[in-house]
């Protein structure tokens, strides 16, 4: 399957989109993106739609620097469960190795590796968003760099932001470089990046001084380090991550919306419904199975929960009306959701 991003990569598109005049409803609907879809933060996107919709975008907008002005609209939450992480590593080092190590969390498309030599530290990123059946070197040799410009700015100016969070705002790199040309007119990236951006290096990324990394992190908070850790180590996401897993995961995100089918996955996923089912059969599970197999997990996470009502819990697990709920509840279980509950923790009243 074709790499993936989670739809917070796109976090402030609709507004920086309409604050420059352009349609963002009309170029996401053309690279078949869902706008309504963004409200899901945790939901997975075709990365090959997104570098499609930013180019798009820039066209339209007449804005070279399209991705940097989107990159500047990222907040460190929209990196999701890792950035509860990040807050407490000790110092700058860790935090960038933490990101690049766990990258397919948030990114399928980032490529991102840190390098120090001589005194100096570099963060390089790269996208790979080409046919997982060609190899990589051959995608690389092969691929035409303005396909993915704004992408990779909008990638190299979220770890430049980032590195800011920690290094502060003043903090200046020694050079932030980019494969492709400059554009007619880069004031926008000089804004953005300093004096020190440069083009038609040999790498795309951010080059400081080693010893910046050792910068401590005055965010962290050495008491919760290691709750942090361990939260993450219960979600992280490892390269070994099955297709079974993705797609178990797009039902976890699709079911609160009433939306959960093999159509929407198969879209997350930029494939066919015919490749799911391929990847389920493998597995011995269809969609029906998977999806209930997931309701049934998540059922016994936020029933046992009696801060949750059971006509929200319905919702949540995308039952159409709490009576539907009860009557799957009672075939999964061989119990009422309440009675279940009651045995859970004890007698006591029920939300409705």
């Amino acid at each position: 399957m074709k790499p993936l991003v989670r739809n917070a990569a796109l976090s402030g598109y609709i507004e920086l989109s309409r604050s420059l005049g352009i349609d963002p409803r009309a170029l996401m609907k053309r690279v078949g993106l869902d706008p309504v879809g963004l409200a899901l933060q945790d939901r997975w996107i075709p990365g090959a739609s997104v570098t499609e919709l930013l180019e798009l975008s820039a066209t339209a907008a007449h804005r070279e620097d399209f991705g940097l002005l989107l990159a500047e609209r990222r907040r460190f939450a929209n990196l999701g469960p890792i950035s509860l992480v990040l807050r407490e590593e000790p110092d700058v080092r860790s935090a960038v190795e933490l990101l690049v190590r766990h990258e397919r969390m948030y990114n399928e498309l980032l490529h991102g590796r840190l390098t120090e030599s001589g005194g100096l530290a570099t963060v390089k990123v790269s996208l790979d968003p080409g046919d997982p059946r060609e190899s990589r070197e051959h995608r690389e040799q092969h691929r035409d760099p303005r396909a993915t410009r704004q992408a990779v700015e909008l990638a190299v100016g979220a770890y430049h932001g980032f590195l800011r969070v920690f290094l502060g705002a003043r903090w200046q790199p020694l050079s932030v470089c980019f494969t492709h040309s400059a554009p007619r007119d880069p004031a926008g990236h000089r804004r953005l990046l300093g004096p020190v951006v440069e083009f038609d290096r040999e790498f795309n990324g951010i080059v400081l001084y080693a010893e910046e990394l050792d910068t401590p992190n005055a965010m962290a908070d050495p008491l919760l380090r290691d709750y942090a850790r361990q939260y993450f180590a219960s979600i992280a996401v490892g390269d070994d991550a099955t297709e079974l897993d993705r797609i178990r995961e797009l039902i976890e995100v699709l079911l609160p919306t009433g939306r959960c089918s093999v159509e929407q996955a198969a879209g997350s996923l930029g494939v066919d419904r015919r490749t799911v089912h391929r990847h389920l059969a493998a597995s011995g599970q269809t969609f029906s199975s998977l999806v209930n197999d997931t309701r049934t997990q998540l059922a016994e996470q936020l029933v046992a929960n009696p801060r949750r009502s059971l006509t929200e819990i319905s919702g949540l697990l995308g039952f159409s009306a709490p009576s539907a709920f009860s009557r799957w509840f009672r075939d999964q279980f061989g119990v009422s959701a309440r009675e279940w509950r009651a045995r859970r923790s004890g007698d006591g009243p029920v939300p409705n």
